[in-house]
């Protein structure tokens, strides 16, 4: 009889293991995408990142004959609960082999290190936050995932119900392709033609001579942009700070395009090429090459991901949204764009998908969130 059991992380050598166990259990699956090590060790707990000065994280391990089968991380996100005025923990970083004991295993381990704290709610998977990654892949497992998004062996979700979660909230990610636009266009520019007539507003793409604070500027309207978005929770000033210090890496500035209204920024929409074919050359590992491949030749990557179209809930209504993505097309024509995912979107977030849906995109991708009880 095979021994199960499951251990807290607490060495260097675990945490290793934690942070390599991916390369393990997805070996030969073609659509999986290696994350950034550096990254996901800053994202765990396991160095340095604002997120933690505040909140906290305890990562497990679950081995099986003496080796490593599983792993998760209970994260109590001290910001959240004095947001919403509750007492919930979240886990998140899962991975396991198709072991439903192993990963109930697992999961009862981030209950039990919750309930010993006096937290009895539980919601996952967070990655360690919503703004981070969250989510698990219930539908199109078929394709490669898109730069930052999640990807799992379709079991997943089947490990997860068995031991008791239920759905909390559904996210989507939508296709474009370039084929789509000239009836795309014909149908909304004029419109959006108006809406820019009408309210005088003033579209400009981030600005290379204050490219650091156009950055910060960027990622701080998402603060302002999601108050009543499904569990947003917003983030700390040097968590802003040390997002768009990653993300002026990554960042293309004629695919960041804003929105001023009377010299207020209002609203933005960022597409990011979709790096993930780069990621897989460098095999997790920016150094001592993978930087250099990673941000070689951007214009060769033709996918694109809008990953945010933030506009502030005063001038929602106005259609600032639909000017964004209108101003983004050409600029992504130029830049040699193909295709195209918007990603990721709330499914209570109406709005939105109504306005994809209306322009064509089409769903290929869904991802859950889990509560429990």
């Amino acid at each position: 009889m095979s021994i199960l059991s499951v251990q807290p992380v607490s060495t260097p050598r675990e945490r290793r293991l934690f942070i390599d166990l991916p390369w393990t259990l997805y070996r030969g699956d073609p659509n999986w995408v290696p994350p950034l090590k550096s990254d996901q060790a800053e994202l765990v707990g396991f160095r340095p990142h604002p997120f933690y000065e505040r909140n906290r994280a305890q990562a497990f391990l679950a081995y099986r004959d003496g080796k490593a089968c599983g792993r998760i991380a209970a994260i109590l996100n001290h910001h959240h609960n004095e947001h919403f005025r509750e007492r919930r923990g979240f886990w998140g970083f899962f991975e396991c082999t198709d072991d439903q004991e192993a990963a109930s295993a697992l999961l009862d381990a981030v209950r039990d290190w919750f309930a010993a704290q006096g937290i009895q709610q539980l919601r996952g998977p967070v990655n360690p936050a919503l703004h981070y990654g969250m989510g698990v892949l219930t539908e199109g497992f078929d394709a490669p995932p898109t730069f930052l998004m999640p990807y799992n062996p379709s079991y997943y979700p089947r490990l997860i119900e068995t031991w008791g979660f239920h759905k909390a909230q559904d996210l989507y990610a939508y296709y474009g392709h370039r084929r789509q636009l000239p009836e795309s266009t014909a149908r909304f520019q004029p419109i959006a033609e108006q809406i820019v007539a009408r309210y005088n507003i003033r579209l400009r793409t981030l600005q290379r001579k204050r490219f650091r604070q156009d950055v910060e500027d960027f990622v701080s309207i998402y603060n302002r942009a999601l108050p009543d978005h499904w569990g947003f929770v917003p983030m700390t000033d040097k968590e802003v700070q040390h997002i768009a210090k990653n993300l002026r890496w990554l960042i293309v500035p004629e695919l960041a395009v804003a929105a001023e209204i009377d010299g207020r920024l209002v609203g933005v929409v960022l597409a990011l090429p979709d790096y993930n074919v780069r990621l897989r050359q460098i095999n997790g590992r920016l150094f001592p090459w993978g930087f250099l491949r990673l941000l070689w030749n951007k214009r060769a990557i033709k996918k694109v991901r809008v990953a945010a179209v933030y506009v502030l809930p005063e001038y929602r209504l106005m259609g600032v949204g639909l000017v964004l993505l209108r101003a983004l097309v050409p600029k992504a024509l130029e830049w040699g764009m193909e295709e195209c995912e918007y990603s990721w979107v709330a499914e209570s977030n109406h709005l939105s998908r109504g306005a994809l849906e209306k322009g064509g995109a089409q769903r290929i991708k869904s991802y859950r969130v889990y509560d429990w009880p």
